[in-house]
């Protein structure tokens, strides 16, 4: 009984001893929370006033955040008590562990970096990535997030979007739409291309300063095709594309220029 008291009282004083150490260190973790909090939106705030670009504003914000976290863990560790030297001797060791264990992580901080730095890609551009389509929402250290049309969420790794082909359709200011409309054999082709022209004068979207093509370009199985090509602004583009699609069909209804399907002649021939 006697040594239970005495484990008690000298885990009680042990207690005492450190706990205005904890308690301030704490108190510096609290303060480290609101000041990077604090910090952050001055940093928003600061950034709203400049024409600082939003994906070089998030991707700052991400290593502010960081190294603010670092530091106040760092400080933390101090007042507890810790050495520095031996802070720094975990922190390096640590460093080459977590290093190893992810190096495809850092392989992606250094692609957020090339990214940032050779700006072939931002926020808000539209883009092909693999096989996904959509706009980047945000550029972070790790991840790069985009929003598909169906406003659905991909985050691709930093790393795969520095080192692999996409496609960015917002980095030029207009896009092309091309179209392949298809006519029956028994229909006037130089009639089906006075209606497509006829479209296209007509649409207000349609750069009419730029090339606009519009020819013969197949003489397939079931059909003569007509290869239309114009220019618009990025933001028109899905418009100007289905509106194309309705209108054509419907020029060449007036025209009565009909749209052939796929049809197989098959002839028999009687051997007797």
């Amino acid at each position: 009984m006697d040594t239970i008291l005495e484990f008690i009282e000298n885990l009680a004083e042990k207690i005492l001893y450190y706990l205005p150490t904890l308690f301030w260190a704490i108190v510096i973790f609290i303060i480290g929370r609101i000041l990077n909090r604090v910090v952050m939106n001055l940093f928003a705030k600061g950034v709203a006033k400049t024409k600082l670009d939003q994906t070089v504003h998030k991707f700052l914000a991400s290593v502010i955040k960081i190294v603010i976290t670092a530091l106040t863990l760092i400080i933390v560790l101090t007042v507890l008590g810790i050495p520095m030297t031996s802070i720094i001797t975990v922190l390096g060791t640590a460093g080459v562990a977590v290093g190893l264990a992810l190096k495809d992580s850092l392989s992606n901080v250094a692609g957020g970096v090339i990214l940032l730095i050779n700006r072939t890609i931002k926020v808000g551009d539209y883009v092909q990535i693999n096989s996904f389509e959509g706009i980047v929402d945000e550029i972070s250290i790790l991840y790069t997030k985009i929003t598909t049309v169906d406003n659905k969420d991909i985050f691709f790794p930093n790393g795969v979007i520095a080192t692999s082909p996409f496609i960015n359709y917002s980095s030029e200011g207009k896009r092309r739409v091309d179209h392949t409309f298809g006519i029956s054999y028994g229909s006037d082709y130089k009639k089906a291309i006075e209606a497509i022209r006829s479209v296209i004068d007509e649409h207000n979207l349609i750069l009419k300063n730029e090339d606009v093509f519009v020819r013969l370009s197949e003489l397939a199985s079931s059909s003569i095709n007509i290869t239309v090509r114009v220019w618009v602004n990025n933001a028109d583009y899905w418009t100007v594309y289905f509106d194309l699609l309705e209108q054509v069909k419907g020029k060449f209804d007036e025209f009565g220029i009909s749209i052939p399907y796929n049809q197989l002649d098959v002839h028999v021939i009687d051997n007797k």
